[in-house]
């Protein structure tokens, strides 16, 4: 920066911000949480190391990402980022899930009433057919299980 304030990097470390600062096109002065919480978490000769050896063009990204993680292990300071992530990992496996459930209830729903629409005299069958399906959803069984168990019980046409 060199000129009228320092980067948020210099203010922070009180120091005079040389024109050739490597903290200064990423931490301006106008933003200096971003760099304080950067500074606590890796600390500025850390991240000096780390931004000299990322070329230039993709050192914005690393800032970001410095940037992301710190403000993560202030949060969880054991797991930082990948706590996160696997939060939502579970979260998605439980949403994939409730998807699944629900999926298997709208195939059980469309062959009730593929049944109805047939006006087939057999309601023994169709009571089997609906047992068997609700029994499959409440175990957790996936769409495809359940209608390849119909499938292979002659249950499911």
């Amino acid at each position: 920066m060199g000129g009228n304030s320092p980067c948020a990097s210099c203010k922070l470390l009180r120091r005079r911000c040389a024109k050739d600062c490597i903290f200064a096109p990423f931490f301006p002065s106008d933003d200096p949480q971003k760099f304080a919480i950067v500074h606590k978490v890796f600390g500025a000769s850390n991240v000096s190391k780390m931004l000299q050896e990322v070329p230039f063009h993709q050192r914005s990204d690393a800032v970001s990402s410095l940037v992301y993680e710190a403000n993560a292990r202030m949060r969880d300071p054991v797991y930082g980022c990948v706590g996160a992530i696997t939060f939502l990992q579970n979260q998605v496996s439980q949403l994939q899930m409730q998807l699944a459930i629900a999926q298997a209830e709208i195939l059980c729903i469309q062959m009730q009433q593929d049944q109805h629409t047939a006006n087939d005299p057999d309601q023994l069958g169709f009571e089997e057919e609906e047992e068997k399906c609700f029994l499959l959803h409440d175990n957790g069984f996936s769409v495809a299980q359940v209608q390849e168990t119909l499938k292979r019980e002659s249950l499911w046409t």
